[in-house]
């Protein structure tokens, strides 16, 4: 692709920004501006209709982000992208692993120069298949990870034909009875066809800490703790029970507050 043949595009929500942008534009040869977009939801469509080589796009949009506009255009996204930020130090290391460059606001004339100048090498060189896969690449690395699922607040315990819910945090403590667990609610018990292992999984892990093989308990309800051989330790609940945090549990002290 010859530089003459570079068709841009200006995407930001700040008429300063894109005044900026289109003044500094001006000044260079071998490029054409061919449209420009206030916010993320009128520059997808800006960019499917004019099909620009190069886009500056603004990162911090309300509503639709820069992010957000690629998303979108899917299999419209531009050859190439210049991304216009201001903050935000993890997407410019995010910028510089898949080569693609951005410009951090306040920029002057030279920088604006390089970033055009990197954009247009890259259109010559580069397959449109390979910018495409970096961009992919990129704004998949930037995306959050998804939430994790969130953790029930009671279990359905079943009793005859009838069916119960316990609240978790009514749970003082688990413990395993052969192919069962066995819920501890004040004075009364669950039984539960379940093993310890999926009952932890099942537990959020921020309040209800394994202490050994057969025993989990509510952190809210432990007392206190008192060493005993060989690296164990009692666990009193304020209920009176009486635990022991095994041996080869010891890594869960912190947990429970001894560091």
């Amino acid at each position: 692709m010859k530089a003459s043949e570079v068709r841009v595009m200006l995407v930001d929500d700040e008429p300063l920004g894109r005044e900026r942008l289109r003044s500094l534009l001006s000044r260079e040869t071998g490029v054409s501006l061919v449209g420009e977009a206030s916010d993320g939801e009128s520059a997808v469509g800006a960019i499917r209709t004019h099909r620009p080589d190069l886009v500056f796009l603004d990162v911090q949009m309300p509503g639709l982000t820069g992010f957000g506009v690629l998303e979108r255009l899917g299999a419209d996204v531009p050859p190439a992208v210049v991304f216009v930020t201001a903050h935000d130090q993890f997407a410019l290391e995010a910028f510089e692993v898949h080569a693609v460059d951005y410009l951090l606001k306040p920029f002057d004339r030279e920088r604006f120069q390089k970033a055009l100048q990197r954009a247009v090498d890259r259109l010559r060189s580069a397959r449109p298949d390979e910018l495409s896969a970096q961009l992919t690449a990129m704004i998949a690395q930037l995306q959050p990870p998804p939430a994790p699922p969130k953790t029930p607040e009671r279990i359905p315990v079943k009793t005859g034909n009838k069916v119960s819910f316990v609240a978790l945090t009514d749970i003082d403590w688990v413990g395993s009875a052969d192919n069962y667990v066995e819920l501890h609610v004040g004075g009364h018990s669950h039984l539960l066809r379940e093993t310890m292992g999926s009952m932890e999984t099942r537990l959020p892990a921020d309040k209800f800490v394994r202490i050994s093989r057969t025993s989990i308990v509510n952190t809210d309800r432990v007392k206190e703790l008192q060493p005993l051989f060989h690296g164990e330790y009692s666990v009193t609940l304020k209920n009176g029970t009486k635990l022991t945090l095994s041996r080869s549990h010891r890594d869960q002290l912190a947990r429970l507050g001894v560091r």
